[in-house]
C-alpha cells in the first residue's frame, strides 16, 4: 500500500487563507464596518476594528446597536459557511489560485437573529466567536458572543438560525 505524503503546512495555510478570503470578499459590508477574521486552525475570531463612524450615542460614547448586531450576525455566518467549506479546504477540493467568491456556494440565509446587548459597547476593538450548535443539510443554528477588553466579559451575544445553501458538486 503506498501512503500518500502529507501537503507541506504552507500549502495547507494558504489554500485556508484563500478561502476565507473569498468568503470576506463576496459581502462589501464586511469591509465597510472594518470587520476582520483571526484564522487559527478551524476557529475564527471575528475583530470590529474601532472607528469613530461606528458609534451610536456620542455622550457616551457606545458602539451602535445595529453596528452590534451586523457584527455579531457576520461573525455567524462567516462561521457558518467556514465549518461547512472545511472538508472541501482540507480535502484539496478548493484551489487557492482560482477561488473566489464566485467560486463558493452561496451563504447562509438568516431565518432569525436574536441579539442580547449585555452592557453598552465601548469606543475600541470587539472580538466575536461564533459557535456552530446544529448544522444539517438545510438548516443550522448558531451562537456568537462579542467581547472587548475581557474574553469573560460579554457586551453582546446572539443566537441564529440559518438557511443552508444547496451544495453542489464541485467548488472551483
Amino acid at each position: 500500500m503506498v501512503r500518500k505524503r502529507p501537503e507541506p503546512v504552507q500549502v495547507v495555510k494558504q489554500r485556508r487563507d484563500a478561502a476565507l478570503n473569498a468568503l470576506v470578499e463576496g459581502v462589501p459590508y464586511i469591509r465597510f464596518l472594518g470587520i476582520a477574521f483571526e484564522r487559527h486552525g478551524d476557529e475564527l475570531t471575528a475583530v470590529l476594528t474601532y472607528d469613530d463612524k461606528l458609534i451610536g450615542n456620542p455622550m457616551l460614547p457606545a458602539l451602535h446597536g445595529g453596528v452590534t448586531a451586523a457584527f455579531l450576525e457576520t461573525a455567524a455566518i462567516i462561521g457558518l459557511s467556514w465549518s461547512y467549506l472545511w472538508e472541501d479546504i482540507e480535502s484539496g477540493k478548493i484551489d487557492p489560485e482560482t477561488v473566489s467568491p464566485a467560486h463558493l456556494p452561496r451563504l447562509p440565509k438568516t431565518i432569525d437573529f436574536t441579539v442580547d446587548y449585555l452592557r453598552s459597547g465601548l469606543p475600541r476593538d470587539a472580538y466575536a466567536r461564533a459557535r456552530v450548535n446544529r448544522q444539517g443539510r438545510r438548516y443550522a443554528s448558531v451562537q456568537v458572543e462579542a467581547w472587548q477588553d475581557n474574553r469573560s466579559r460579554l457586551f453582546a451575544q446572539a443566537t441564529g438560525h440559518f438557511l443552508m445553501p444547496a451544495r453542489t458538486g464541485t467548488l472551483t
